[in-house]
């Protein structure tokens, strides 16, 4: 039972002590009860944080038990839909039964549907589409910001690619007037550095559709089906997207000459390759899909890529010309403080088999020999030192590259 005002003790002797010291025992009796009170305070706050964290707790526990006692879905798939039922096949032991669903779910299933079941094969709801996530990945939700003016030397290949890729999605109605199939797909082809994947950035930029890019390395898997399942996803990707630009860099690597060769690597491959060809003209239509692939190794792809249907257009990709290599070094250097004694056209004939990468790192290393005498203005003499600089540096790499061979 709590004291009572008259119950408790006072610190001092009433009789023997003046009103002036009782005040001040009174206060420091306060003080004291004040500090306790606070004490007591803290401790109070700390056991309802301990209290909210341990009710978090319980309450997790409880929905995970919940959980658990669930009886477990199964993943099927929906045969057919008729009048008695629907049709579904449960993954796994390729079970088939006939369940009822209601008219309201009957609605939103379709035949291929994903559906999970219960223990008594019931539809309890539909499932997304099953799709690698690797493969939605590889969509491009941003266009890239090369530009057809960023590329130079390589007008004839530009207009071939816009005639093959899109002509056809912008104005498909031309190809129906005529009576022709647009073409499905474009390979370009050529050395290291001459702009195959930046007229394949440019078609992403210039166009509205979907564009989905991949290196042929990364349907290089270890696990048998594993290549060909992403495939089929990304096929799948792009056709949930349509129209569609699907690019594939470095082709060669799952697209070379099949050989009679028994390893589980290879073998790998050449399934992937398959599924390739598969989706590329397969019984089912490809849409308004249109396909750009590139690589440096023309000599290794297989013929069977090759021929028409699959890739309809082969456009070499080749170093530029004189008058390429004075667009490109003008390309690269629209945005930089350049002197009147810069010429283009001597760059260009001096440069010789320069491909446009070659142009672009002579005018980054040029930038960079002003940086170094603190000038902010790039001179001629820049560009001809950083050419021999680049020219010593790939003579190096050769000697060091024989070494190790």
């Amino acid at each position: 039972m709590t004291d009572t005002v008259d119950d408790v003790e006072l610190p001092y002797d009433e009789e023997s002590t003046s009103q002036q010291e009782q005040i001040e025992a009174l206060q420091e009796r306060l003080d004291v009860l004040e500090s306790q009170n606070e004490e007591m305070r803290d401790k109070l706050l700390d056991a309802n944080a301990e209290n909210n964290k341990y009710q978090q707790k319980l309450e997790r526990l409880t929905h995970e038990n919940k959980k658990l006692k669930q009886s477990p879905l199964f993943v099927a798939t929906v045969q057919e839909i008729t009048d008695e039922g629907v049709i579904i096949k449960q993954h796994g032991n390729n079970q088939e039964a006939v369940t009822e669903v209601t008219e309201e779910m009957r609605e939103e299933l379709d035949p291929d549907a994903r559906v999970a079941v219960n223990n008594s094969l019931s539809i309890v709801k539909t499932l997304d589409d099953e799709t690698d996530v690797r493969a939605r990945v590889m969509q491009v939700t941003k266009s890239p910001e090369v530009t057809y003016e960023d590329i130079g030397g390589l007008e004839e290949q530009m207009n071939e690619v816009r005639e093959t890729v899109e002509l056809p999605l912008e104005n498909p109605d031309m190809f129906q007037k005529v009576g022709i199939e647009p073409p499905s797909g474009v390979l370009l082809y050529g050395p290291p550095g001459t702009g195959k994947t930046m007229l394949a950035k440019a078609v992403a930029n210039q166009t509205d559709a979907t564009f989905i890019k991949m290196a042929g390395s990364e349907l290089v898997h270890k696990f048998i089906g594993e290549g060909a399942k992403l495939v089929r996803d990304l096929f799948e990707v792009a056709r949930q997207h349509e129209p569609a630009v699907l690019f594939i860099d470095e082709i060669d690597a799952i697209a070379s000459k099949r050989t009679d060769s028994k390893t589980s690597g290879d073998a790998e491959v050449q399934r992937t390759m398959m599924q390739l060809l598969s989706e590329m003209d397969g019984f089912e239509d490809r849409g308004e899909i249109r396909i750009i692939a590139a690589t440096n190794r023309f000599d290794m792809l297989d013929r069977a890529i090759l021929r028409p249907g699959r890739f309809d257009r082969l456009i070499e990709v080749p170093n530029p010309g004189e008058e390429g290599r004075e667009q490109i070094f003008r390309i690269h250097t629209r945005d930089m403080n350049i002197a009147d004694d810069v010429d283009y056209e001597q760059l260009a004939v001096e440069t010789g088999d320069a491909s446009g990468a070659d142009i672009k790192a002579i005018c980054t290393e040029a930038g960079m020999f002003a940086i170094r005498d603190d000038r902010t203005e790039i001179r001629m003499q820049d560009f001809v030192d950083a050419q021999a600089k680049i020219e010593q540096e790939e003579e190096e790499n050769d000697e060091v590259s024989k070494t190790f061979a």
